[in-house]
């Protein structure tokens, strides 16, 4: 490359960029198991997928059949009016706490990069407006609770949120719409004690679903804990 001349990067897929960040595992030794959860083509050249130790291997398919046995009654939906950033980063977050759904509340086109992929194990639903997402929810007997930092809200560390919950985000700056605020039940905020005006979007979904998680843990659903351990 001369000087003064930029080479052009090639483009990544979200698989490839998955591959980078999880290393994952090689090869399966032989014998292969007889299971059918297991992809033939992953045994042979090996697993670099974003997944837990544990699903090393297997399909996609039967990974989200073993999801769906224990999903928890928690939803998550993200208005996606300005092809957001941070949605992808809250996809993520919210297979790792094995959400039964995601609802993207909009455009239906969204950022996946951030998701690296998880969204694949999820059941993400879209919604052309607030309406129809709180009727949906309505239908399903979910509670909406939103998360913004808007007058009338409450704080988040004081509240105990139902167990059949959706945690409802806007999009990152503008926040949820007035026309969804209404629709929650409730409104919750995160308090916080610095000079800053908001936490990122992606931040806030994080630490909301862990607030919901530390009132409805596995335990407390009747399920046992899930021994997920990474690789890589």
């Amino acid at each position: 490359m001369t000087q003064g001349t930029v080479s052009a990067m090639a483009t990544l897929s979200d698989d490839e960029v998955a591959a980078v960040s999880s290393p994952g595992v090689g090869p399966h030794p032989q014998p292969w198991p007889d299971d059918p959860r297991y992809d033939r083509t992953l045994l042979a050249d090996g697993d670099r997928r974003n997944v837990a130790d544990v699903y090393r291997y297997w399909t996609v398919e039967a990974i989200v059949a073993d999801l769906d046995t224990r999903r928890a009654p928690l939803h998550v939906a993200i208005q996606n009016w300005e092809h957001d950033f941070n949605i992808g980063s809250i996809v993520r977050t919210a297979n790792a706490f094995n959400v039964a759904g995601v609802h993207i509340v909009g455009r239906r086109r969204w950022n996946r990069r951030g998701a690296m992929v998880t969204d694949r194990y999820l059941h993400v639903h879209h919604h052309p407006d607030a309406a129809a997402l709180l009727a949906w929810l309505a239908e399903h007997g979910v509670t909406p609770v939103g998360v913004d930092n808007i007058p009338g809200s409450v704080p988040l560390e004081t509240q105990a949120l139902p167990e059949r919950c959706c945690l409802v985000f806007g999009s990152e700056g503008p926040g949820l719409t007035g026309e969804l605020a209404a629709g929650c039940e409730r409104v919750v905020a995160i308090s916080q004690h610095g000079s800053t005006r908001s936490l990122n979007a992606g931040a806030a979904a994080a630490i909301a679903m862990y607030h919901w998680s530390l009132q409805w843990p596995p335990a407390n659903r009747g399920q046992v804990p899930f021994p997920f351990t990474r690789s890589g």
